[in-house]
């Protein structure tokens, strides 16, 4: 039996280690029949020893997506490898630390623009460096973590996961007439390395232990990287806008 992504082309961003989201979102796709190709930035060759671990080879390239020049190239270098793309997984967030950790107030405007450019905007502009290879439509999934609240030391992330959502419904208006689907996968905490960057996430992850209606794994990426294969899937072929939540359900719940 064939898997749900069989014949699909994905470029997958944010493999860092073994336990972060897309790494088991790359791994699944590939289990599921995709070609995959990944990118990294700034340490490709850390993405080159973890990519190691998934079921087949893979072909990592450098992007920073704050790079004007890194996007013009991809789809030039992606099309030599892959031909064309059905699918692009944005897993890429990133805050200076003084704009986390219970800082809100104090950050500087430049480490507010940072985390805007690199966790929202870049959810646009990958996907317009892509569509020169997605002429026959395709999924475009990214990550977010749940912006309808303020969450104990994520500060200006929340912001910038607002702006993601926001910009993640805006490009589902506009690319819906060359049927490319774009929604976002909220999920729960996992321990990655984007975790721990976060200064007192310990505080924040400890939500779900009381809060979650299904026991919640921070070890587990599992479940968030089967939502994004899905969503990359024909499965969801009218689904666009939306964001799927992840979470073990916590969403849905009060305090």
């Amino acid at each position: 039996m064939s898997g749900i992504l069989e014949g699909k082309r994905v470029l997958i961003t944010g493999v860092l280690m073994e336990s972060s989201i897309a790494f088991h979102a790359a791994k699944l796709a590939q289990e599921q029949g995709a070609e995959i190709i990944l990118t990294a930035f700034p340490r490709p060759t850390l993405t080159e020893r973890i990519a190691k671990k998934l079921p087949k080879p893979t072909k990592v390239i450098e992007l920073d997506v704050t790079n004007d020049e890194h996007l013009a190239r991809l789809a030039d270098v992606v099309g030599e490898e892959l031909g064309g793309l059905d699918g692009v997984v944005h897993s890429i967030g990133f805050a200076p630390q003084d704009a986390l950790g219970g800082n809100f107030l104090n950050t500087p405007f430049e480490s507010v623009a940072t985390a805007m450019h690199v966790s929202a905007y870049s959810l646009k502009s990958l996907t317009m460096a892509c569509m020169p290879l997605m002429q026959n439509g395709g999924s475009v999934v990214g990550l977010t973590f749940d912006a309808q609240y303020a969450w104990p030391q994520y500060d200006w992330m929340g912001p910038a996961k607002a702006a993601l959502e926001a910009t993640s419904r805006y490009m589902a208006r506009d690319l819906g007439k060359q049927n490319i689907r774009c929604n976002l996968v909220s999920a729960g905490p996992i321990g990655s390395m984007a975790a721990k960057s976060i200064p007192g996430f310990s505080d924040l992850a400890a939500v779900w232990d009381s809060r979650s209606p299904l026991e919640w794994n921070l070890k587990d990426p599992e479940p968030a990287g089967r939502g994004i294969v899905a969503l990359l899937s024909d499965w969801f072929p009218k689904t666009t806008g939306e964001i799927i939540h992840v979470d073990g359900g916590l969403h849905a719940i009060g305090a």
